[in-house]
């Protein structure tokens, strides 16, 4: 079994990359992406690209949900990225077919946190518009590290990798956006707790593409009532609502319980950002209710 997994895999990588390649001959001719899910890791992305994905009104990039472009491979240039998505007459079918526009983009969940990715974004996609799910920092915390660690990428325990993040971390974003071609593993791996900042990095957004183009998804709204929340997508993409489409939680990890007095200390740690973020969006998020 484990031989036929690795020979799918490799063909389906060689099928991707022969796609790709006949899609930058033909960049000039495909759907610019209308919105892009920029973050947040762990936060609930790849479940609500997966209910964007049963809507008629959308047509997603080819083989993943996340192109990944303006962070780590913004160096292939853009006829590479456009290569991913439908072709304009592709997409101008099924808008006469639906009746109403369609819409493309992806979701890579780093794009928020990456030094330089938002600037490219604004700077490639002059229109975009963005959609931001926030999930309790601490919780995010916890789940972005049994994410990295299970996969390798971070070596430590979670209370002492929280310990050490701010030496790991020093003078590393400073870094990337000094020099486009330096990749942090420690800002895209480790970041446990600077992820969870959200409101430096929504102000960010919000000085290059305005508040009108943001849209902010709590993550514990979505899972809790996901028609509604779901809905509100809809409307900002401007695409109809459409019933029938199935919401699951995707990606959840198994994590033993984390203690009391770490939660409190946590809990603090994020309670400034948290204020910060409360007079941004107009309420409280749901994890300080």
């Amino acid at each position: 079994m484990a031989v036929k997994s690795r020979v799918r895999k490799f063909v389906w990588r060689k099928a991707g990359a022969l796609a790709r390649t006949a899609g930058q001959l033909t960049a000039d001719r495909r759907m610019v992406p209308s919105f892009l899910i920029v973050g947040t890791q762990r936060g609930g992305t790849t479940s609500l690209h997966k209910a964007l994905a049963q809507h008629p009104a959308y047509l997603p990039p080819r083989f993943r949900k996340g192109v990944h472009y303006f962070d780590m491979d913004y160096h292939r240039g853009h006829a590479w990225f456009m290569g991913h998505f439908v072709s304009r007459t592709k997409a101008e079918r099924a808008a006469q077919t639906l009746g109403h526009p369609v819409v493309t983009g992806e979701a890579s969940p780093y794009y928020m946190w990456h030094p330089l990715a938002p600037q490219r974004i604004a700077k490639d996609l002059p229109g975009v518009k963005l959609i931001v799910l926030l999930r309790d920092p601490v919780e995010r915390a916890y789940s972005g590290h049994a994410h990295e660690y299970a996969r390798g990428f971070e070596t430590e325990k979670f209370e002492q990798a929280v310990a050490l993040e701010a030496g790991r971390m020093a003078g590393e974003r400073e870094k990337m956006a000094a020099d486009p071609n330096y990749h942090s593993h420690a800002v895209r791996h480790l970041a446990h707790l600077g992820r969870g900042e959200y409101i430096d990095q929504l102000l960010h957004l919000e000085s290059l593409v305005g508040r009108e183009r943001l849209h902010v998804v709590d993550s514990h709204d979505y899972f809790a009532d996901p028609a509604r929340v779901f809905s509100g997508v809809c409307e900002f993409l401007g695409i109809p609502d459409v019933p029938g489409i199935v919401h699951d939680q995707h990606n959840a990890r198994p994590r033993s319980p984390m203690s009391d007095e770490l939660r409190s200390r946590l809990e603090d740690h994020f309670a400034p950002y948290d204020a910060r973020l409360a007079d941004w969006l107009g309420h409280q998020p749901s994890w300080r209710r």
